[in-house]
């Protein structure tokens, strides 16, 4: 039994992996911690249950790694998918530090797979998880609770005691009444607020009603609002998020991994009309995956369709549910409730302006459009071998970006330019400091480690002074 009477040295607030990586951080620095999770055990850890890999920058080849991948490069591909917006010390930091991640993490327990190639093509870039988050989760919990950190589920927090940017205490419901919780130092890590539809609606408008959450249904942004509400500066756009195109036949809440679709790149997309609205051939599919939440999100009903035919179909990890299957384009629209003549008219469009060349998913081939609004172009191929098939697909969100500034010490900023006193933050509650929009596959992961890292151990000497 965890015993909340007692002052601790860090308060982490939070189940996953930066919440983690705070509190092993913070203990192996001397510290006492203690770790609210509002979650349940079973449903601990937050989105980094569904995870499969972290982005690191090394300089060599590794036995899970298939080549270097430097930091230069690592920052290019963060400006590309953010559009050059990111805080460029605080990115730098991060990028920095996570060379130092893969072992730090391993010391912590976590194994890694060897590279993966195929379509996900990551295996130079991105470490994959033995086992997936829930195993890589698993063995930090286990790490932090033989170093003697102190953790408590089912353990939401409901107010948060802060005075002029001092963290005093955070108010817990305990049995029929409410516990105060002290601590020198806070870590925030409790995520951002895609599970609060509410929340997303006064953004988004009605078209949030539509969204799916591909986490846990306990990111509901309680934390964060209540440390915007103290005085803490906020940072981000409540717009901007990680959201891919998930498979509309996925549950409302916590569908995870399994329900992403990557298979946009070997066929075509198009919304309730019939209608292509984006370039699906427009990079390789890490660095674009994740605008495909928004672009569904713009469209009628917040719904879209992957359109392709056999050649492709074993080319791409499929989704939990099977694609609509049909003998012809025509058929397919009518299992798919679409107009007929108009599906049959934009594939027969899309087959015209197809330009063939040397078809390979690995690379940016020579396959694409002319003639053809919205172009395709990379691995465009005709749309013509039967059977057909079709995934339905809707934006699921997997974390938001609005969150609280930080600087390089993880530290918390306060709306009047200071520095709290003693609160910290790692992980989606501060992503917005990185990501302002877009998403580069695993850097989830990569802000929440390094970040994580830092506020633990920032904390700790914090709490010692």
């Amino acid at each position: 039994m965890v015993d909340l009477t007692k002052r601790y040295d860090v308060l982490v607030v939070g189940g996953g992996n930066a919440a983690l990586c705070a509190a092993i951080s913070a203990r192996r620095d001397g510290a006492s911690v203690l770790v609210l999770e509002a979650a349940p055990k079973f449903y601990r850890g937050g989105n980094t249950r569904h995870t499969r890999n972290m982005r690191c920058a090394h300089d060599a080849a590794t036995d899970t790694l298939s080549g270097p991948y430097y930091e230069d490069e690592f920052y290019d591909d963060l400006l590309r998918v953010t559009g050059g917006t990111t805080n460029e010390e605080l990115a730098r930091l991060m990028i920095h530090e996570s060379k130092e991640m893969l072992t730090w993490i391993a010391e912590q327990g976590v194994r890694f797979q060897p590279s993966l190639g195929g379509t996900l093509s990551l295996g130079r870039t991105n470490s994959f998880y033995l086992g997936g988050g829930r195993a890589m989760l698993n063995a930090l919990y286990k790490t932090a609770e033989d170093l003697g950190v102190a953790i408590a589920y089912d353990a939401e927090v409901l107010a948060l005691n802060v005075e002029n940017g001092m963290f005093i205490s955070a108010r817990l419901k305990q049995d029929d009444g409410f516990v105060d919780v002290r601590a020198g130092a806070l870590v925030a890590a409790a995520g951002g607020f895609e599970a609060n539809i509410d929340w997303l609606e006064e953004s988004w408008g009605p078209a949030a009603r539509n969204f799916l959450i591909r986490g846990t249904p306990y990111n509901r942004g309680t934390v964060l609002k209540m440390l915007l509400g103290a005085g803490v500066e906020e940072i981000g756009d409540p717009t901007q998020c990680h959201a891919v195109a998930i498979d509309a036949r996925a549950p409302k809440f916590d569908g995870g991994i399994i329900t992403r679709l990557d298979c946009v790149v070997f066929g075509i997309v198009v919304n309730k009309n019939c209608e292509r609205f984006y370039d699906e051939g427009e990079d390789v599919w890490p660095k674009r995956y994740a605008i495909w939440g928004r672009l569904v999100a713009a469209q009628p009903d917040q719904i879209g369709y992957i359109i392709f035919d056999a050649p492709s179909l074993d080319l791409f990890m499929p989704s939990l549910f099977p694609p609509i299957k049909a003998n012809s384009i025509g058929e397919l629209a009518e299992k798919l409730e679409l107009d007929r003549a108009a599906l049959e008219r934009t594939v027969s469009d899309f087959n015209a302006a197809v330009v063939p060349g040397t078809f390979d998913h690995t690379v940016l081939d020579d396959c694409h459009t002319e003639g053809l609004t919205p172009q395709k172009s990379h691995w465009a191929r005709r749309i013509e071998n039967a059977p057909f098939y079709a995934y339905p697909v809707r934006p699921g969100i997997t974390f938001t970006y609005l969150g609280v500034r930080v600087n390089r010490e993880s530290r918390m900023m306060m709306a009047d330019g200071s520095p709290s006193a003693n609160m910290f933050a790692a992980g989606e509650i501060m992503a917005g400091n990185v990501l302002t929009k877009g998403y580069a596959a695993g850097i989830g992961m990569t802000i929440g480690s390094v970040f994580g890292r830092i506020a633990g151990r920032e904390a700790a000497a914090n709490a010692r002074n």
